[in-house]
């Protein structure tokens, strides 16, 4: 929709054009992504042929070093999320592509003066023109920039947010959802916020682009899926039980019958002999190449009050077995209680607050890693304190335990320290229904885009805003209510004002401690 306030017949020209574009909205995104993607290969080669000339012209070493970047290149875009314009926002797009080029350069780099490496050039290897790299990666990452608001710029011109209603059970699901919508004000605009049971439902959804089911009953649930299907609603709803284990699923035709079939199991052999061999490999290269940095963070745990480096902690792993993490220590050891951290909390030491920034207090685990109690890549091991309480009020937390615990994970990469336990159960089911090895490999990748996030992913827990329930047309009696989509009623109707907080206090829920 276009809402410029403009003259009526300039209005319809641009609404006309937007349209036009939107048709080939798909070519123009390949297009910006093919663009972005000429731009990194040419700044690499551009630069590098400089000192190095056969990259320029047809030759043994140019057709091995382009097709290395263009394949590295795709392949580590893929890994990290790539150019999503319209659906990441910019600064994790420029995350992603940077990382991806990053690793793209470092490795097609050390391929070149590979080859480099002969009777015509060096007569041993050499790692050279350091700063030529450097070079090219400022260009790239400037580049990676401007395409990556230049691309949503484009994308949200040609698209206005989808009107979006929220359709939850309670006040204390829709204060759930409602801020993580809101922190996508460009893909969706929220025009109704109601509970499952309101009598006008139907009519709200179908003035909807979009509808977001939260926490709705299962039956309601299904009942309104089949509903938004049927009238070409997009649909988001939360994972419960039934969708992790369709997770698995494949399609299968017994005789005749179309079914979906779930094989439900732990890890065969073959994986779990493959995981324990790479959780070998990595763990003892991990523990050479981080000494230097754990060897720093104990130096400064223990200059800044004399306490104990390490922090241990009984935890939970495969089957329930009980062992000991080891963590560097980030709290002050007198007086500090075990409960989770909150914003603010004065218990964490000044390294501590740097270490748990980065979640370098979690290095020490790789020696669980190589011991064997703990994987690279898993759930996280919860507090034996914690396992009993979630079990209570979420019975499948237990499900998480079929496999080893991990030091890394789909949870710890997409959640963050405050994320609900019931939701880092989700993820952590999502992983292990979905596993593979490769898929342990694009975790173990994507775990350095942490870092880059580190203000987010180590959130603590604290208050949020509160919402109300509305809708847009409240004012409207049953006779006024519209019979069908109100895509052409008027401004008041289709553009109300933004979901805003109000000071109620939510309704109580369980108060379990989170992970």
């Amino acid at each position: 929709m276009c809402a410029e306030k403009r003259h009526p017949s300039s209005r319809g020209i641009v609404c006309n054009d937007m349209k036009v574009f939107k048709k080939f909205q798909k070519t123009i995104v390949l297009l910006l992504k093919l663009l972005l993607f000429f731009c990194l290969f040419c700044i690499f080669f551009l630069i590098f042929g400089n000192e190095n000339e056969w990259l320029l012209r047809p030759s043994r070493t140019a057709a091995i070093t382009m097709l290395t970047f263009a394949v590295l290149g795709i392949a580590l875009m893929s890994v990290y999320g790539g150019y999503k314009i319209g659906i990441l926002k910019s600064k994790p797009i420029i995350h992603s592509m940077t990382l991806a080029t990053f690793f793209t350069d470092i490795i097609t780099h050390l391929q070149l003066c590979i080859m480099n490496t002969n009777a015509a050039n060096n007569q041993t290897f050499r790692y050279e023109d350091v700063h030529l790299l450097l070079l090219v990666m400022l260009l790239q990452f400037v580049v990676i920039v401007f395409f990556a608001y230049f691309g949503n710029y484009v994308f949200f011109t040609i698209n206005s947010p989808e009107k979006c209603c929220v359709v939850t059970s309670s006040k204390y699901a829709l204060n759930n959802i409602v801020p993580k919508i809101r922190k996508y004000k460009k893909q969706y605009r929220i025009t109704d916020m109601v509970l499952y049971t309101d009598e006008h439902l139907f009519d709200i959804i179908n003035r909807s682009d979009t509808v977001f089911l939260y926490d709705v009953p299962m039956p309601t649930r299904t009942m309104l899926i089949e509903y938004c299907y049927a009238n070409n609603k997009n649909i988001y709803y939360n994972f419960e039980m039934c969708d992790v284990v369709s997770l698995r699923g494949r399609t299968s035709i017994l005789d005749d019958k179309p079914l979906v079939a779930a094989q439900v199991g732990g890890l065969t052999a073959e994986q779990t002999i493959l995981k324990r061999a790479m959780d070998l490999i990595i763990s003892a290269l991990a523990l050479v190449v981080t000494s230097p940095i754990m060897l720093a963070c104990a130096i400064a745990i223990k200059a800044e009050d004399g306490g104990k480096v390490f922090f241990r902690q009984k935890r939970a792993t495969l089957g329930g077995k009980i062992f000991e993490v080891y963590k560097f220590r980030t709290m002050r050891e007198a007086g500090s209680v075990n409960r989770s951290v909150t914003e603010d909390d004065d218990r964490i030491t000044r390294v501590g607050r740097v270490l748990r920034k980065f979640r370098i207090d979690e290095l020490p685990q790789i020696i669980n890693i190589f011991k064997g109690e703990m994987s690279v890549v898993g759930p996280r091991p919860e507090m034996i304190e914690n396992v009993d309480e979630y079990t209570k009020e979420l019975p499948e937390f237990s499900y998480r335990l079929r496999v080893k615990a991990g030091l890394t994970g789909y949870a710890q990469i997409m959640g963050k320290y405050n994320t609900s336990p019931k939701d880092k159960l989700v993820m952590d089911l999502m992983y292990i229904e979905h596993y593979s090895i490769w898929g342990d490999i694009k975790l173990i990748l994507q775990t350095f885009t942490v870092f880059l996030k580190a203000s987010d992913s180590t959130e603590a827990f604290k208050h949020g805003e509160d919402f109300d329930f509305f809708t847009s047309c409240e004012a409207q009696t049953d006779e006024q209510a519209p019979e069908e989509s109100t895509d052409t009623a008027s401004p008041e109707q289709t553009e109300p004002s933004e979901a805003q907080p109000v000071e109620e206090k939510t309704e109580e829920k369980a108060n379990i401690p989170e992970m």
